[in-house]
């Protein structure tokens, strides 16, 4: 995964979640665990930046409504193993 791809949907999540939460200061602990998961998926060697955006919200999202940082994690991925595979499913041109 290019670093660049995973800034640059950290960066995107991020700023779309301090949009919807006013009250959460730049540096809150969410962006860094944000950071460590989003890091953690370069084992799977995905680099597509628009599925790192969508598993990006997806964990924060889950952050915000579970409060536990594993249990986002497995929501994360089973939102991306659900875009793998219907990215896969789809016939090539």
């Amino acid at each position: 995964m290019s670093s660049q791809a995973r800034e640059g949907a950290c960066a995107f999540a991020w700023r779309n979640h301090l949009l919807l939460h006013s009250g959460i200061s730049e540096n809150d602990n969410g962006r860094s665990a944000l950071y460590r998961y989003i890091a953690n998926l370069r084992t799977t060697g995905e680099e597509d930046f628009a599925l790192l955006q969508i598993v990006a919200v997806a964990y924060l999202k889950k952050l915000d409504e579970l409060h536990d940082d594993q249990c986002a994690r497995i929501a994360a991925d089973q939102v991306l193993a659900e875009c793998l595979e219907a990215r896969n499913a789809k016939p090539e041109r």
